[in-house]
């Protein structure tokens, strides 16, 4: 029987994987969103490496929590600012729901860790 930890496992695996995804192997795409937003390549490499960092935090959080904690927080709130960037640059709503569903899931994330660190 699958319990709450292996949910915390999947979730911080599947998530990191998105990021790796989109910002690794999809970064043309990245690039080109970045530039009809108006905004500059070195907030994209920002961004980029923060979200990059914290999905590595997410890996490393499988074995030790209080990495994932942080992951979860640092990429729930990147979400935030890409959800509001797409309400901003009127994107349709599919292209916003990656960023709402990554928020909910890295929210979780941090939530379940944080309950097992201090439990």
């Amino acid at each position: 029987m699958l319990g709450i930890h292996d949910l915390s496992i999947a979730l911080q695996a599947l998530v990191a994987a998105s990021v790796f995804f989109v910002w690794v192997v999809r970064y043309p795409n990245i690039v080109e969103e970045f530039k009809q937003w108006g905004l500059p390549g070195w907030l994209r490499d920002s961004v980029g490496i923060a979200k990059l960092t914290f999905a590595l935090l997410l890996v490393i959080g499988i074995e030790r929590r209080q990495f994932a904690v942080v992951g979860g927080i640092g990429l729930g709130l990147l979400m935030v600012a890409a959800f509001s960037t797409h309400v901003r640059a009127r994107s349709p709503v599919r292209k916003m729901l990656p960023s709402v569903t990554l928020f909910a899931l890295s929210l979780l994330i941090a939530g379940i860790n944080y309950w097992f660190l201090t439990t």
